[in-house]
């Protein structure tokens, strides 16, 4: 197993754990969670008043490829972005074209009539612009969802932005409640299948089953927050103004240059 491989592993059971190294190519896990952020916010913002083809499908294109060459992806990943998508935006592009108004479209040749209805060139267009501003919106986003952890995020926003730690490390103790109570619903249905117990099949099986979760759910969240709130106590949490970071998530050079690009490929792309 590389020490990639093993960090990986290491940070899926310890969400705390540092982040794992992938390569200097990979490059997209080596930048702060809040570069991530703050270089795509312009193109973001820019977006949401275009109206035409060009410039939508240019940040779709661009993050796509960054994507790919800059991320440690997986294969299901992959292939949501480069197969699914696409098909996505192809079906949208239909059902926003469908809601066009005809009026604004003009005179503009018939893809499809059916009956009354005629689908014409100029409202597929139209849809096909709107699919790419949502996808192309969505896709900006995904450059720090993909690439970053929350735990990740929390610490660059208490040690860069200066969020009190009190409300950080609280959303930190947050984060660790997902898979907490995700392996505690694996135990409690093994439990189940291990007594036999079952509820037959269909809808009202289902409900029946996941009712038969909440106690046993409800329980060991309360337990397991009674840990956390003694554990903090222990430590003096909110005693102090500051306290120390085990992980110091630094904003380097690269960060600065990788904002500076992306706003500069923006700044094209509206000079187009």
């Amino acid at each position: 197993m590389s020490p990639a491989s093993a960090t990986a592993t290491r940070q899926a059971a310890d969400p705390y754990a540092a982040p794992p190294d992938y390569g200097p190519i990979r490059f997209l896990h080596r930048l702060n969670p809040l570069s991530k952020i703050a270089a795509p916010l312009p193109a973001m913002a820019l977006l949401l008043f275009t109206r035409d083809i060009a410039t939508p499908l240019i940040f779709c294109i661009a993050t796509l490829v960054m994507l790919v060459v800059g991320a440690h992806l997986r294969a299901r990943t992959l292939l949501v972005l480069l197969i699914v998508i696409p098909m996505i935006v192809a079906v949208m592009s239909v059902s926003f074209g469908i809601w066009t108004d005809p009026a604004r479209v003009g005179d503009s040749p018939v893809l499809i009539e059916v009956g009354p209805v005629r689908f014409t060139v100029g409202a597929w267009l139209v849809g096909l612009a709107t699919a790419l501003r949502l996808t192309s919106i969505v896709l900006l986003a995904l450059i720090g969802g993909l690439t970053s952890t929350g735990p990740d995020l929390v610490r660059s926003l208490v040690q860069q932005l200066r969020v009190p730690y009190r409300l950080g490390y609280t959303a930190l103790a947050a984060f660790r409640f997902v898979p907490r109570f995700r392996h505690e619903l694996d135990v409690i249905r093994q439990a189940h299948r291990v007594r036999g117990i079952s509820d037959g099949r269909g809808p009202i099986a289902w409900v029946a089953r996941t009712a038969g979760y909440v106690v046993p759910l409800l329980a060991g969240a309360i337990r397991h927050a009674e840990r956390v709130a003694l554990a903090m106590d222990s430590r003096a949490f909110g005693a102090h103004s500051t306290r120390t970071e085990r992980y110091i998530i630094a904003f380097r050079a690269r960060d600065w240059v990788f904002i500076v690009f992306f706003w500069a490929l923006t700044a094209v792309v509206v000079m187009l």
